[in-house]
């Protein structure tokens, strides 16, 4: 007993420091992180996908890296209590559309178990929210977490008081939360596995 409480405060005392020094700033509020740290809490996996796709839609790695992570943390087997699937938790209706707009033939939702499938179509998605909102970054994560309707009425809101859509202008604290982790991971993804992300294949 007295060693699985010694072992939980030791856990304690390490997520306590991991999170200053997640939560520290490197120059104009990025987010700091020792390599072996982020390397541990972020992994990176099926890069060649996620290079290959992200190429092919013009994304940047990193930010599809970073929805993987919030959605799923790598997991192609993740399901959602809403029905979304795989790495990127995608609805089988959403990725049904998006095989018949890529000319793909026989999509059955068990596709979706596919690492490269989930990310081609995950891939796809983001690039059509950003042109939905002409590349604004936090529009466009938003809208994959919360969907495009209500992104578009807060959009509104925003750009009829002067500016663009912000993470605080967003209503739903769940997807205020999720927008601030993917940027979050984001930058980790690309200061910690730039070389992996952009590498040719």
């Amino acid at each position: 007993m007295r060693r699985l409480l010694l072992f939980g405060l030791v856990l304690a005392v390490v997520a306590g420091l991991a999170g200053v020094v997640l939560r520290g700033s490197s120059g104009a509020g990025g987010v700091r992180a020792p390599g072996w740290y982020a390397r541990t809490v972020y992994p990176l996996e099926y890069e060649g996908a996620i290079r290959t796709s992200a190429r092919r839609n013009d994304l940047d790695p990193a930010l599809v890296a970073a929805v993987i992570y919030a959605e799923s943390r790598f997991d192609p087997q993740a399901r959602s209590s809403h029905g979304a699937v795989g790495l990127m938790q995608l609805l089988p209706e959403t990725a049904a559309q998006i095989a018949r707009e890529t000319g793909g033939v026989a999509f059955v939702p068990a596709d979706l178990d596919d690492p490269r499938v989930n990310i081609r179509y995950g891939c796809h998605y983001l690039r059509a929210v950003l042109d939905l909102y002409g590349g604004d970054r936090v529009a466009a994560i938003a809208a994959y977490n919360a969907g495009a309707g209500a992104v578009g009425e807060w959009e509104t809101a925003a750009r009829a008081a002067g500016h663009p859509l912000r993470v605080a202008d967003i209503p739903y604290a769940e997807t205020r939360a999720y927008v601030r982790s993917v940027l979050e991971a984001r930058t980790i993804y690309r200061k910690t596995y730039d070389d992996r992300l952009r590498r040719a294949s």
